[in-house]
């Protein structure tokens, strides 16, 4: 582990944890927001977003200031923390930033360091290059080599207590992303920014960038705090929360108060629209939307951004207490219902559910299937690994639900959608309580069949059969030939028949749930 993060609590890839920052003597609780802060322009005063919002830690550009004569001049002589009057962690850019927009700087990382060293900087960042999306992979090498070394100067440079940025760059190359997280891993660097995102956000290709960052995130490892550079709309933090990020900068909440934007859980508005503001924070409990069309100038700009800030710092809290609940994925599964491109965020999030089941946590309060999606969660892909540990013997029955006392089989297990088959003595263990809608989607229905098939598989010698409450046709061609399927009804008629055909008492098991 990481000596200065320490991850005190998860789910799914999800974590809070604490990030020391020595130079600063503060430790910073994550997931955190970072609000940018203009040094030309100042929306919100630092002194207000600590005492006022909660912001632990900010970023600033060091870049910015060091090609403006006053401000340079300023931070070097009273420090970043005085001039800005903010006492939470500060993390300054490099101008990355500018070098990606406008092709060249006038500076080096050992430059840029010391300098971000002098105004009193407590986390630094290297000159790296901020690749785009969907570049030529040989461009996409080349600016990552130059990332590289941008590291190993960042490695050599004399930094004292200040801790260091180690970007993970790859453009939209997940083999790339990986690489550019294990060589950053490892270094002795100490926070790991995924950079460039922001083009695809902008492009709401939310898929593209859960790709990159599950890439990068397989490079860097569980112990190595990512910063997610650029993002910072409350609409997609749960998602990026889920994947394994700990740290957003946002500059949306004075960006979008500029151009009369107001930001949602579910996305973005303009006042224009507006008739009622969907919020209860202290903005929009003393202003109605005519009240704020009203204001002009700074004064609507700030008060929207002030909202702005609100919403985003609630929607962290409100994924920190899904955290500690087990519920994040329920929150990602709401969030993503809010867009088109959400969605496909969400989707392409659980096409990497192997690599989020190894930080899930394996046992929660309770697992609620609220879209086909369910079926394709953590905890449905873990159920089925933990099976193939346990061994099937002779005749046994797989049923959705009871069946005789007195039957013919040596042992009867349930099937429950979309986990799949399990012995009784397992029905009371999460995510087998799970509650599941009466009226289930086919998917729910086709895991199940895939648990049984895996069941027929490991367990070859053993003869099994499927009792189903009338699953779609779609699951039952996925049960291997070798496991006879009949309906539950039929089963049970069956076999009260040949119970009454022996003379035997016919009793109902108590196990009639579903």
């Amino acid at each position: 582990m990481r000596d200065h993060f320490e991850i005190r609590d998860g789910d799914l890839a999800g974590r809070i944890g604490r990030l020391e920052v020595p130079r600063a003597g503060v430790t910073v609780e994550t997931p955190a927001l970072l609000p940018v802060v203009n040094p030309n322009i100042i929306t919100i005063p630092p002194e207000r977003l600590e005492s006022e919002f909660g912001a632990e830690i900010l970023i600033t550009n060091s870049y910015i200031i060091k090609k403006n004569d006053h401000l340079r001049e300023e931070a070097l002589d009273v420090g970043l923390h005085e001039m800005l009057d903010f006492h939470g962690a500060i993390m300054t850019d490099s101008g990355s930033f500018q070098l990606a927009e406008y092709g060249e700087i006038d500076t080096t990382t050992e430059e840029i360091l010391q300098f971000q060293h002098d105004i009193g900087t407590d986390i630094a960042t290297p000159v790296d290059i901020p690749t785009p999306p969907d570049v030529a992979r040989e461009q996409a090498e080349e600016e990552l080599e130059v990332t590289k070394q941008a590291i190993a100067d960042a490695e050599a440079a004399d930094t004292g207590e200040m801790l260091v940025n180690g970007p993970v760059q790859g453009s939209t190359y997940p083999d790339l992303r990986e690489e550019a997280g294990r060589h950053a891993a490892a270094s002795d660097l100490d926070v790991f920014p995924v950079g460039a995102v922001v083009p695809m956000m902008n492009a709401y290709r939310y898929a593209d960038m859960v790709d990159a960052v599950a890439a990068a995130k397989r490079g860097l490892g569980v112990d190595a705090p990512v910063h997610l550079f650029g993002a910072g709309h409350p609409m997609m933090l749960a998602l990026a929360v889920a994947l394994g990020c700990d740290l957003f900068d946002s500059a949306a909440y004075a960006l979008y108060a500029r151009d009369g934007r107001y930001l949602t859980v579910r996305g973005t508005e303009h006042l224009e629209d507006l008739e009622y503001f969907p919020c209860t924070c202290p903005i929009c409990t003393e202003y109605s939307p005519d009240d704020l069309r009203e204001t002009q100038g700074d004064e609507q700009e700030q008060l929207l951004a002030e909202h702005n800030l609100h919403v985003t710092f609630a929607e962290l809290r409100r994924i920190k207490q899904a955290i500690r609940d087990g519920d994040l994925m329920e929150l990602v599964e709401e969030r993503a219902r809010s867009h088109p491109a959400m969605l496909d965020g969400y989707r392409t999030l659980l096409d990497h559910v192997d690599q989020l089941e190894r930080e899930d946590p394996a046992s929660k309060g309770a697992f609620f299937y609220v879209s086909n999606e369910s079926a394709f969660r953590p905890e449905v892909a873990r159920h089925h690994d933990r099976m193939d540990r346990l061994t099937a013997e002779g005749d046994v029955l797989l049923t959705e639900g009871g069946t005789p006392s007195n039957d013919e089989f040596d042992a009867v297990w349930r099937v429950v959608p979309p986990f799949g088959p399990f012995p009784r003595a397992l029905s009371e263990t999460y995510p087998l309580t799970a509650e599941v809608p009466e009226r289930l989607d086919r998917d729910a229905y086709e895991q199940a069949a895939r648990g049984v098939a895996r069941l027929a598989e490991e367990n070859p010698d053993a003869s099994l059969t499927l009792a189903h409450n009338d699953w779609p046709a779609s699951a039952l061609e996925l049960v291997p030939d070798s496991v006879d399927t009949e309906s539950l009804t039929a089963v049970t008629e069956r076999l009260a028949e040949e119970a009454m055909a022996d003379g035997s008492p016919v009793e109902p098991d108590s196990d009639t749930e579903r």
